[in-house]
């Protein structure tokens, strides 16, 4: 109502509701839906080469006419526009003196709107320009994660000289030495976590949200930097979990970034909520130069191979969906941007060229190590030894005193039924059902005594990365496979 309690005109009343539409989420669809009710007509946004922009939903498309004519509009610099002299008109407003978008409404010519479609114009131009602003934004930062996600793979795949590079233009630089977290938290809650660990590592922390599990997010924290954070994070995000790696060289960051995730593990089971890797002495270090040896005849089918095609993955390919699948498991799809399909084609062409079978724990146990020799930094690279077998490798007194260390938690721990658990898992290739049906238990039964595993070892067996391979290759070293 206006003054004295008389009624408001239209145009008070059209300018109060494009006010009110104005401040929606959907400001562009809402105004466009109310204002094709309000005419009567056909409303849509229309860009300078003609193609509609924007239009609500079910109504038929503009005149053909319009097309045309913002074209020349833009052209000219024209505002608005008629045209049309018989039944129908079609009204064309430009939204903006600099604007190349304009609002078109086809309807009767009996109902004239020109000071309507001018306001809504004006409002919708407003409204326009900053969802375009805001879809910018959300491009240029999916653009940045996408980027950022780039560098962690390149790390991950031990491409450095790449990391840096790309890192140096996105900011901040690669820290030398740093420690890997792993934050399990609901998806929504990832923008909280990451903000908490940018305040505390002052702004130098390398945070990336993981392509394969939606619920994790990862950071390297430079050393110095990370000394509480686990804890500091569990304390101001209660439904958050975080498993730290131990603080190593930037080359190493796949290594990290597994032990974090072993630590995660540890972290479900205990009242803090965060744990730190417990770290066991690696196989790789221990290797005598026969185990190198065997590692690059192992691989030089794959690290030889020349594709057919130009679209088809070369070797460095090929090595990074091997490292991919040994640790992401069916997750690697999502970590590589390809298709499963593709990904198991990549697998069926590994299968071939190095002789194994990708989908049995033996096999995925001698390509994993393979992979971390072949990665393992050496003064003089290994050259192929055709006579040396993986057991021969795990037949050194230092394996078997490594594989002794990395199953006496279960021993010390007096739990019989883990130690057959462990043995009936690895020897049925890690399928639940197949264990259950080799120990005579329910499947529930064989999870509950896996997450128990879990906590003893400190590492992840259920989920990927798993330390599925290490325990393998502990337990063939110890003559239990």
């Amino acid at each position: 109502m206006g003054p004295a309690g008389t009624p408001r005109t239209d145009r008070t009343g059209d300018l109060v509701t494009l006010a009110r539409l104005s401040a929606g989420t959907a400001a562009v669809e809402e105004i466009l839906g109310w204002l094709a009710g309000r005419t009567g007509g056909a409303v849509a946004l229309l860009d300078s080469d003609g193609d509609v922009v924007a239009a609500p939903p079910g109504q038929p498309p503009p005149h053909p006419a319009a097309a045309t004519a913002v074209t020349g509009m833009h052209r000219r610099g024209t505002p608005s526009a008629v045209l049309g002299d018989g039944p129908e008109t079609v009204d064309l407003v430009r939204l903006g003196a600099d604007s190349r978008t304009f609002l078109v409404v086809t309807g009767s010519a009996e109902r004239r709107h020109g000071v309507l479609l001018a306001d809504a114009a004006r409002i919708l131009g407003l409204c326009w320009r900053l969802q375009e602003a805001e879809r910018a934004s959300r491009q240029v930062a999916s653009a940045m994660a996408h980027s950022r996600e780039a560098v962690l793979h390149l790390l991950m795949v031990g491409s450095l000289a790449a990391a840096r590079r790309i890192a140096a233009t996105l900011g901040p630089h690669l820290p030398d030495q740093s420690r890997v977290y792993v934050v399990e938290c609901p998806a929504g809650r990832r923008s909280r976590v990451a903000d908490r660990i940018e305040r505390f590592a002052g702004r130098r922390a390398w945070i990336v949200p993981c392509p394969v599990h939606a619920r994790h997010l990862i950071a390297l924290v430079p050393t110095g930097r990370a000394a509480t954070l686990d804890r500091l994070i569990a304390e101001t995000v209660p439904e958050a979990r975080v498993g730290a790696s131990d603080e190593l060289p930037l080359s190493e960051t796949a290594i990290g970034y597994e032990q974090a995730f072993h630590a995660l593990a540890v972290a479900r089971g205990v009242p803090g909520r965060y744990a730190r890797f417990d770290r066991h002495t690696d196989l790789t270090p221990l290797v005598e130069d026969s185990g190198h040896a065997w590692a690059a005849g192992f691989l030089a089918p794959c690290l030889a191979h020349t594709p057919a095609r130009r679209a088809d993955p070369g070797a460095e390919e090929l090595l990074a969906t091997l490292y991919s699948w040994l640790t992401f498991d069916s997750g690697a799809s999502r970590h590589l941007k390809i298709h499963r399909n593709t990904l198991s084609a990549r697998l069926h062409l590994l299968d071939g060229l190095l002789g194994v079978d990708l989908t049995r724990v033996a096999d995925q146990s001698a390509a994993w190590l393979a992979v971390r020799l072949h990665a393992a930094p050496r003064a003089t690279p290994a050259a192929p030894g055709r006579t040396v077998t993986l057991d021969r490798v795990l037949a050194t007194p230092a394996a078997k005193v490594w594989a002794r260390s990395r199953l006496s938690p279960l021993e010390r721990a007096g739990s019989p039924a883990g130690i057959e658990t462990l043995t009936a898992w690895l020897r049925t290739d890690t399928r639940l059902s197949a264990t259950a049906a080799a120990l005579g238990i329910s499947v529930p039964a064989v999870r509950k005594r896996l997450a128990r595993i879990e906590q003893v070892l400190g590492r992840s067996l259920l989920h990927a990365p798993s330390a599925k391979h290490e325990l393998w290759l502990a337990m063939r070293a110890a003559g239990s496979l």
